[in-house]
């Protein structure tokens, strides 16, 4: 009983500090209105504590999973959940993630709408993906993601007075639902075939099955699995929804979508990939790296003649994928491809948090997230262009930044899984995003500036957050050995049936 409470404990903290929020929320709003004068129409009510609530419960929730949580497996609820090293290393992730979002969220709701529905709503997003993360059951790995999806869904339209994030909303819950029915449809196979829900007993079931049922079922299942999850991670072709809901939805929310709702769709890409279809003949790895190729082609090429901020954004987290899936299918039979996909992941956490931090102030700033807007940055607000330019140069992978660490084991497992022309294709992509991303640096150091009566207004969380991830995007790139154990150890479990 007290493996099961200690192997939970984040999940819980997540669920208690969820309700919480919402509890404090709604009395601090009676007090308030009660003390106020009535009025015809409601007013908001701003409750400057409220979000730091929400960061507590994130805070001990990290240290669960760092002191509390099981490095060996440990079955949870009848096979239905997993508590291991790998599900802790996607609980860390998202604990961070949130935890920065939160913050980041503090100063754009009080000029918006601040209400304690947002940072509950992040704390059960939070809490879905650590569900996903740990899900070894075909019908927990459905109901955790499709948990996911509708608080994002919520998420991105939480400025329902805004068409751009209701119009947004709506594009990604349609999206959702076709990727929700792929997705089933695809386990549905899976359960055909083997009469087995859980995933170990589904490869030792599969690895009985005659040659051809295997091939054609197996086959089949794998498709729709990619088409599923491949919405999750905006893989090319599922990437369709990506520009308009990162564009619409709010600034914080994209920061969200950029890196934890990623991370939860590897999560759960690799747990099938690695436990299941490694059991089989299929050669999976091959549709992954197609996959993977396309998807870094296409999100660099198009990012290139992005006007806005947010979208330009979109297509580079959708180039950003398409690298991962590089580790991915390049996993090899040591499986430092998956170590190199988390290490990659997390050090992505910090320099696309870091960079969203940025533009919420320049969004701040000026009302829009225009690129145009960032001409003479570097002569307003030099320390804030100076962060941009360290965070580009991470995603485009500079010697001695995080995103330098992690695409180097990326592109060595596939070196060393003779994918030599994958490696390559993922070096003249990092190539190509050079383009646009210094295009920004050209107009923040060397064009004049737009409009001289807009000041850049920083407010001290936003500081907080960017100046926090530029330390940790060095901090990793040039002391990356104990984040690479990390990961290394975090990947071990995870070796099939």
């Amino acid at each position: 009983m007290r493996e099961i409470f200690l192997a939970t404990l984040p999940a819980l903290i997540l669920l208690v500090f969820a309700l919480i929020v919402l509890v404090v929320d709604i009395v601090a709003t009676r007090v308030i209105r009660a003390g106020r004068p009535p009025r015809p129409v409601a007013v908001p009510v701003y409750t400057p504590w409220l979000p730091f609530v929400a960061v507590a419960g994130l805070a001990l929730a990290l240290l669960a999973a760092i002191f509390a949580m099981p490095v060996e497996e440990t079955d949870l609820f009848g096979g239905m959940m997993a508590a291991d090293s790998f599900s802790r290393f996607f609980t860390i992730v998202v604990c961070l993630t949130v935890g920065l979002v939160a913050l980041s969220a503090v100063d754009y709701f009080k000029a918006h709408r601040n209400a304690g529905e947002f940072y509950a709503l992040l704390l059960l997003a939070a809490l879905a993906i650590v569900l996903v993360a740990s899900s070894t059951n075909l019908v927990m790995i459905f109901l955790s993601l499709e948990f996911l999806t509708l608080t994002t869904a919520v998420l991105v339209c939480y400025l329902y007075d805004n068409a751009k994030s209701t119009e947004a909303a709506i594009k990604f819950f349609l999206f959702s639902i076709i990727s929700a029915a792929a997705l089933l449809y695809g386990l549905s196979f899976l359960f055909g075939l083997t009469g087995r829900l859980d995933l170990t007993g589904i490869a030792a079931a599969l690895g009985k099955l005659p040659e051809d049922s295997l091939r054609w079922g197996g086959s089949a299942a794998l498709i729709f699995i990619l088409a599923g999850v491949g919405f999750k991670i905006a893989a090319v072709p599922f990437h369709q929804w990506a520009p308009d809901a990162y564009e619409g939805a709010p600034t914080p929310v994209t920061a969200f979508m950029s890196v934890a709702s990623k991370a939860a769709g590897f999560a759960i890409l690799a747990r099938l990939m690695l436990t299941v279809f490694d059991a089989t003949s299929i050669n999976w790895t091959a549709a992954l790296a197609v996959l993977s190729l396309l998807t870094m082609t296409l999100g660099n090429l198009v990012a290139i003649v992005q006007k806005d901020m947010k979208r330009l954004f979109a297509y580079s987290s959708i180039a950003n994928m398409g690298y991962v899936l590089i580790g991915l299918a390049a996993i090899g039979p040591g499986r430092e491809g998956l170590a190199a996909v988390m290490l990659y992941i997390f050090g992505y956490l910090f320099t696309n948090l870091g960079a969203f931090a940025i533009i919420m102030v320049m969004e701040r700033s000026t009302g829009t997230t225009a690129i145009a807007e960032y001409a003479g940055l570097g002569r307003r607000s030099p320390a804030l262009a100076i962060g941009l330019v360290v965070f580009m140069l991470s995603l485009i992978g500079f010697p001695s930044t995080a995103g330098f660490i992690g695409k180097f084991f990326v592109f060595a497992a596939a070196i060393d899984n003779q994918y030599l022309w994958l490696a390559l294709a993922g070096v003249i992509n990092s190539v190509i995003s050079v383009y646009y991303y210094f295009n920004v640096v050209r107009l923040m150091f060397f064009m004049p500036q737009g409009d001289a009566t807009k000041a850049v207004v920083e407010t001290n969380l936003l500081r907080l957050v960017w100046a926090a991830s530029v330390a940790m995007v060095f901090v990793i790139g040039l002391f990356p050995q104990p984040f690479i154990e990390l990961v290394r150890t975090s990947s071990k479990l995870l070796t099939g049936a």
